[in-house]
């Protein structure tokens, strides 16, 4: 239950008092150490009644509860929605007048089932908060089950001519707008989003036509659909992104924002012209699933507290590293979250901007314009912020700029691509800027990494082998009374034996001693080795403490540090 709003459900629960501080925290834990959500876990626990944790909800949303749902909805209400939007937002018409609607919901944290709905009902919509179990079974029992499956449309859409060689513009936005074909994206969209995809793949290769899905860092094949539908699909998706149709040379880059299964998703859209048709890659930015909250983020409770510290500082850079995927904005976004209060301002330039967050000024860079990250850092300065974020560091310009503004009175974040934390200051370095800047306005280097969490379903103790622990490089007898855990594969994480995804930091706070190092143009290894020294953990070690804890298996640590 309201599985994508776990720290929501915390801070409702913690403003109730059907719960104290120490027993919510202790749930909090069990809801991330099994994957269970919050919300099940504390009705599980027996501490809190469906009911009363349900109607705490809806007080806090400041909407109507129902504890009983009646066993049918009068037929002249349900025709109010139709099925398919009744399936998109997961709701089910209760009552309506000619200019009011009441909406039971199966997410009633969803903001764009009012603004949605009232728009294309043209009614005023209020939503009542029931068990969203109860709220589904009752769309199931009204609207029937999902139309069809993927394999059954794709036999459906078999036998249908969607056209060869040259076609008009009008001809292809006709073909996306066909019925089978908007139902097909559709599909794929909701199978990706069930799945916790965070990438989708539409690519067309000579004689097939591709869709893969990218869980936990890995890509997934679905059944392959026929070759002719790469352009009807990829037209529809390029249609409900606002991109040019017609335009199948350059790239386009654009956005879809859309309600699917109950729940507001925003895709980004990118297209590629290949040799045999577009490829379309779909990234989903599900900020329901994102827990931009520190204390979600699997970090040691040193780095957290240090990262706290940071970030509340007067002054200086605060920078986080590592490869493309690693979950560098989510912490930088985290973070930000700490310091988001009605007296500090805080601007960020972004390339895009991935999750929209209340309170903070985001900026995105738009290169066709002129506007990258130096120029909108330059504009930022005129802004009196408080806290300054950069999407990345790129030039030296951009690196200049932030060093500026850093010593003049403002905390700036930002992310820079280098393999560990102590690469950072090289890489600023080579970029041209000046060592003593550098170690005058550098505070501090967090380098993460991501690795898929084993699927607690299937967790299962085992003793690897030698030549693993050897590559692991650790004293055999610190690990002698150590459980080594691997998943078997389960349906529940498709066989994989994972399910999920957690970070390993390393965090380098530079200190008098490295600021030295910095200035004398120490190279990365010395600079490491005098981390270790005073105290920094490093991926590898952060990767020792996931296995210990049974969260991670000794292949994958080794794969990522």
């Amino acid at each position: 239950m309201f599985e994508d709003h776990n720290s929501t459900v915390y801070e409702i629960m913690l403003a109730s008092n059907l719960i104290d501080k120490a027993q919510l925290d202790d749930l909090n834990q069990t809801h991330v150490d099994t994957g269970k959500s919050l919300a099940d876990v504390i009705i599980g626990s027996g501490l809190v009644e469906k009911n009363a944790f349900l109607q705490a909800i809806a007080d806090n949303l400041s909407y109507e509860y129902m504890p009983a749902l009646p066993s049918d909805i009068p037929q002249e209400v349900s025709k109010q929605i139709r099925a398919q939007v009744a399936r998109m937002y997961g709701v089910v018409p209760l009552e309506c007048t000619d200019t009011t609607i009441k909406v039971l919901a199966m997410d009633p944290f969803n903001n764009s089932i009012v603004d949605d709905l009232t728009f294309s009902l043209n009614k005023d919509v209020s939503i009542v908060v029931a068990d969203p179990a109860a709220v589904e079974n009752l769309l199931k029992q009204i609207y029937g089950e999902e139309d069809s499956s993927i394999d059954e449309l794709l036999s459906e859409i078999s036998g249908v001519n969607f056209g060869e060689g040259d076609m008009s513009e009008n001809d292809i936005s006709n073909m996306a707008n066909e019925t089978p074909i908007i139902r097909f994206v559709n599909l794929v969209l909701q199978q990706a989003i069930r799945d916790k995809a965070s990438d989708i793949h539409f690519e067309p290769f000579e004689d097939c036509f591709r869709i893969r899905y990218r869980i936990d860092g890995a890509l997934y094949e679905m059944a392959p659909p026929p070759k002719s539908l790469a352009l009807p699909v990829i037209s529809r998706v390029k249609v409900l992104a606002n991109l040019n149709i017609a335009e199948t040379r350059i790239p386009q880059d654009g956005r879809i924002k859309m309600s699917i299964s109950g729940r507001p998703i925003d895709l980004r859209v990118s297209t590629l012209p290949t040799q045999f048709g577009e490829s379309v890659v779909l990234r989903i930015l599900d900020k329901s699933v994102v827990n931009l909250d520190l204390d979600m983020l699997s970090m040691s409770d040193e780095v957290k507290s240090n990262i706290r510290r940071l970030v509340n500082l007067p002054n200086g850079i605060f920078i986080v590293t590592g490869p493309t995927g690693s979950g560098k904005t989510t912490t930088l976004y985290s973070a930000l979250r700490e310091v988001n209060t009605v007296d500090v301002k805080i601007l960020t330039a972004e390339d895009p901007v991935e999750y929209e967050i209340d309170g903070i000024m985001q900026v995105q860079i738009n290169h066709h314009v002129g506007l990258d990250f130096a120029s909108a850092l330059r504009s930022f300065l005129r802004q009196d912020p408080d806290k300054i974020m950069v999407g990345e560091i790129r030039d030296l310009e951009t690196a200049q700029i932030a060093v500026q503004a850093s010593l003049t009175g403002h905390v700036v974040l930002a992310t820079l691509h280098t393999n560990d934390s102590p690469g950072a200051v090289t890489r600023l370095m080579d970029m041209g800027l000046e060592p003593y800047l550098i170690a005058a306005s550098l505070e501090g280097v967090l380098g993460q990494r991501l690795v898929r969490k084993i699927c607690p379903s299937c967790k299962t103790a085992y003793e690897p082998d030698q030549e693993l622990i050897d590559m692991l490089g650790v004293d055999p007898i610190e690990i002698a009374d150590k459980q080594f855990f691997f998943g078997k594969g389960c349906p529940e994480c498709a066989n994989s034996g994972y399910r999920g995804r957690q970070g390993l930091f390393e965090l380098l706070l530079v200190n008098d001693a490295l600021r030295q190092l910095i200035t004398a143009r120490a190279p990365t290894l010395v600079l490491k080795q005098k981390a270790i020294e005073l105290g920094m953990r490093t991926l590898r070690d952060d990767g020792l403490r996931a296995i210990f804890d049974g969260a991670t298996t000794v292949e994958e640590v080794l794969k990522y540090t």
